[in-house]
């Protein structure tokens, strides 16, 4: 496992001290995941609206999943 240093206030730090049941080391990990996951569901919202403006308008996904459907197993009237 990697090690990373970070530097708080002396304040800060003397109020973490007040609080001897939290994990810091583990509270910190959590919050660094919890923001990658942020920015990696960002980032592929941001991929995602970049496809969206390459389509022709007026284009419909459901339009286009029922065609094949269709065509597939073919329409029941």
């Amino acid at each position: 496992m990697a090690t990373i240093t970070i530097r708080v206030s002396e304040d800060i730090k003397r109020k973490m001290r007040e609080f001897k049941n939290v994990n810091w080391s583990e509270y910190l990990r959590e919050a660094i995941v919890r923001k990658i996951r942020e920015e990696e569901m960002k980032s592929a919202c941001a991929v995602m609206d970049e496809i969206a403006a390459k389509t022709r308008e007026g284009w419909s996904g459901v339009d286009e999943i029922r065609k094949w459907r269709d065509s597939r197993y073919g329409r029941e009237e």
